[in-house]
């Protein structure tokens, strides 16, 4: 049984048509991308799985529709780390991680040293093992990032959302932070991320889910579904695509496309 299934998913938001018949299912301990080009619905895919937004369709988690699942018992199985998430009270860093804890232990139940003991390894995995008692809002935008991922790891959920992660973020973290996913997969988790660049996510992600126009157009293995045609359809750039020397892929891109504003959306292709 797949850990995750979604079957003929459709949003729509103030009578736009957001997500139109999407279906996939995830296995755990995978780590899937999901790419397309800005309003392919990339995010609200990631808000209708955490049941953010009503939604046509099902969704499942472990085979039980996620919308009877408790929000405690939910959010003991899905973590979601928004592009850029809004802070409305001012936290120290400690005290906004360990909210990731509630889940487990209850807003009435007090936090135990053990939690607090998960918080400081969660901000030694960001690198910001000595920012526990500096306010959440004196932070940069990349900070509050790190800030947020940690947060997510100390929900210890089996599922991981992440929009973006690597928003804001300085090179030398972006690396820090994929490559701390990646452990996670690696020690059972399972992670759907939103990618904004293609060869990072063909780099890390070991499947590509593709989005245009609110339509899953492609999904498979990077290589398989990163395409000269698909990149031209979906991304509108001319490229030439080859396989990089560490079995990633390398994208090469020439020139946009001719614009076309009667551009229907890509063909689906589906590769496993």
């Amino acid at each position: 049984m797949a850990l995750l299934s979604v079957d003929a998913l459709t949003v729509v938001l103030d009578g736009q048509t957001i997500l139109d018949d999407v279906s996939f299912d995830l296995s755990a301990r995978t780590w899937t991308g999901l790419l397309g080009p800005n309003g392919s619905g990339k995010t609200t895919l990631l808000r209708a799985i955490g049941t953010h937004v009503p939604f046509e369709g099902t969704i499942t988690l472990d085979g039980r529709p996620v919308g009877a699942w408790s929000a405690a018992e939910r959010a003991r199985r899905v973590a979601t780390v928004q592009q850029a998430p809004s802070l409305t009270f001012d936290f120290t860093v400690r005290d906004l991680v360990l909210l990731g804890r509630t889940p487990h232990r209850g807003w009435l139940q007090r936090y135990q040293s053990d939690d607090r003991e998960r918080v400081q390894a969660a901000l030694r995995r960001v690198d910001l093992d000595g920012f526990a008692d500096r306010s959440v809002l004196s932070l940069s935008g990349g900070e509050r990032q790190r800030v947020f991922l940690a947060q997510a790891l100390v929900q210890e959920a089996d599922l991981l959302l992440l929009d973006e992660p690597t928003t804001h973020l300085d090179v030398q973290y972006q690396f820090s932070v994929l490559q701390e996913v990646q452990a996670l997969v690696a020690e059972g988790r399972t992670v759907m991320t939103v990618f904004h660049d293609l060869e990072r996510a063909a780099r890390y992600a070991e499947r590509l889910l593709i989005l245009d126009e609110g339509r899953l157009v492609a999904d498979g293995p990077p290589a398989a579904v990163l395409t000269p045609n698909l990149i031209a359809e979906v991304f509108g750039m001319e490229a030439r695509v080859e396989s990089g020397a560490d079995g990633g892929v390398e994208i090469d891109y020439v020139e946009p496309v001719s614009d076309d504003a009667s551009r229907p959306p890509a063909s689906p292709v589906t590769n496993s």
